[in-house]
């Protein structure tokens, strides 16, 4: 894999990942060319091959990210980002969690009897039980109060109960699987503009933050402007980033290139 580790790849991801070792990618993180949302240089999106070969080549306890929408035709959602979670499931892969990206700054809509669409979703896939989480924790608002009159329910196997809890609350708990970001607004992701639809790089960041250690392999298969491989890089895991199109390999390499003359202009303090 040594060949393939810190490049950005100009082909066929599908082709590309064949000459991957099997169990050799920790995590992947993407986000595919869903429906006809997104005009992708006219390029195929053979979404099953993709997913096979995913499995392939993930570690055991390895995750991949897929964070994916909907397009509405003729008044109905597609409904796609599940079918292809159901065949996520179908090729092996558990389903972790189902997380919300929640925009901020979301682009109005015109009004056709619905609410504005706000997010997307991040499905977070498994090869099996996870190896690594670190997981993002943020201060709980009522610290080191006693609830003497708050319950909790018992997620536990069997008879659900409800119990009384009067410790102290704890400083901090686990982050919650509904993540809100900024989009396109931040310094840092305004080289990506090159591009239709990046994510931001602090969603890639904190994915990455949670699901790997240093010095890990990070994958992005339909890597765009490359916002995946350079939060890796920033954040001491190793990358490969795979598209097929020359403009946006491009792209992504000027951005990393960026940044390796010059770390200090694009430093920004993950939120794990």
């Amino acid at each position: 894999m040594e060949k393939y580790k810190n490049q950005i790849i100009e082909g066929n991801c599908v082709e590309v990942m064949k000459g991957f070792k099997i169990n050799s990618i920790d995590l992947t993180l993407t986000s595919p060319p869903y429906d006809n949302l997104r005009s992708y240089k006219g390029f195929v999106f053979p979404f099953e091959e993709i997913v096979k070969e995913l499995y392939r080549i993930t570690k055991e306890g390895g995750i991949v990210v897929w964070v994916v929408n909907d397009a509405t035709v003729r008044g109905s959602e597609t409904g796609t980002s599940f079918k292809q979670a159901l065949y996520f499931m179908e090729a092996g892969f558990n389903l972790h969690d189902t997380m919300i990206f929640q925009k901020t700054n979301p682009i109005p809509q015109i009004y056709r009897k619905r609410y504005n669409g706000i997010f997307e979703y991040m499905f977070v896939f498994s090869k099996g039980p996870v190896k690594t989480h670190n997981p993002i924790k943020i201060d709980c608002l009522h610290a080191g109060l006693q609830l003497n009159g708050t319950t909790y329910k018992n997620y536990s196997k069997g008879e659900q109960k409800r119990g009384k809890m009067a410790k102290p609350v704890k400083k901090q708990k686990i982050k919650g699987n509904i993540w809100e970001y900024v989009v396109g607004k931040k310094a840092e992701d305004q080289e990506a503009k090159g591009h239709p639809a990046p994510f931001p790089c602090a969603l890639a960041r904190d994915h990455i933050s949670s699901w790997t250690n240093e010095g890990d392999l990070v994958l992005d298969p339909m890597n765009g402007s490359g916002t995946t491989c350079i939060s890796a890089l920033k954040l001491g895991r190793d990358y490969i980033g795979i598209d097929i199109s020359k403009e946006y390999c491009d792209l992504a390499r000027n951005r990393i290139a960026n940044y390796q003359m010059q770390p200090q202009l694009f430093q920004e303090k993950s939120m794990a």
